[in-house]
């Protein structure tokens, strides 16, 4: 598939006003492209879908541009993610492309960088990678850090949230922050755009809000199709204990059941393990 030459740093620019021409889909326009692929294999249809998402996939790359790498290559990812989601998209399913393909490429990217970084040296644990892509928005969530380094009052809480040593916090820190960079760095010799220039504006445009409401919907069916592999108890307890605006505690449970608190524990552990098992097939 033929898509806008991404070759280096010095022509982001260019490739960032290139993918503005490609026209964005209406929901129709976009079915109709999807069924063209899934039925016939229609390559032009395909290609439609691809470029018409590349701003979104540029979007998302942006974000990941903290890590070191060069934002070409996590493009490039993301190119290779959103590919990947028009051939597993099915228009059936009542929900626009970008919905579905925000996983792809994010998980695409993410894959990218965790190999780039190494995860023999980063950790290859679910909490690991956790703290990986997500010590940067803690950091800025934490309002009393003024400058570059962690407090030991951060660090402990950071270590709290995302259920790690607080050593792993600090090692964490220093592999991601020691080179960051400036944002008035150019991004090539023959330009004047800077990194703060491809920030993007912080006000959600009107297609960021239906993204968010398309994403919402479509976590909501993916988690009720999901609840059908629990039996009638695991169903409730899930409910009460995740789902209610007030969750009832283990105590309350274990009396209304009639069984210990541990045994409800351990229910409620099953049946999260069956969720993520039966989220992930459908996803």
């Amino acid at each position: 598939m033929n898509l806008p030459i991404l070759s280096s740093e010095g022509n982001l620019a260019v490739y960032l006003q290139e993918i503005k021409k490609f026209p964005m889909l209406t929901a129709e326009e976009e079915y109709m492209l999807a069924k063209r692929y899934k039925e016939h294999g229609d390559s032009e249809a395909a290609h439609k879908l691809v470029t018409s998402h590349l701003r979104l996939v540029a979007k998302i790359a942006m974000g990941y541009r903290g890590y070191g790498l060069p934002v070409t290559d996590l493009i490039s990812e993301g190119n290779v993610g959103i590919m990947q989601a028009v051939k597993k998209f099915d228009p059936e399913k009542g929900f626009r492309l970008a919905t579905y393909a925000m996983w792809w490429i994010r998980a695409q990217i993410q894959e990218y960088v965790l190999h780039s970084w190494s995860l023999v040296k980063i950790g290859t644990t679910a909490a690991q990678k956790k703290l990986f892509f997500n010590l940067r928005k803690i950091k800025n969530q934490l309002s009393s850090i003024e400058s570059g380094n962690l407090s030991p009052e951060n660090v402990r809480e950071i270590a709290t949230r995302l259920d790690v040593k607080e050593g792993e916090v600090i090692d964490m820190e220093n592999r991601l922050f020691s080179s960051d960079q400036s944002l008035n760095v150019r991004l090539g010799d023959e330009n004047d755009l800077e990194w703060q220039d491809l920030i993007e504006d912080k006000n959600e445009t009107q297609e960021t809000i239906f993204e968010k409401k398309d994403e919402y919907i479509f976590r909501k069916k993916v988690f009720t199709k999901a609840l059908n592999v629990l039996n009638e108890r695991e169903k409730e307890i899930i409910k009460l204990r995740k789902l209610n605006e007030k969750p009832l505690k283990l105590e309350e449970l274990s009396k209304k059941y009639k069984i210990s608190r541990e045994r409800v524990r351990q229910i409620e552990e099953k049946a999260l393990e069956k969720l993520k098992k039966e989220v992930l097939n459908i996803q």
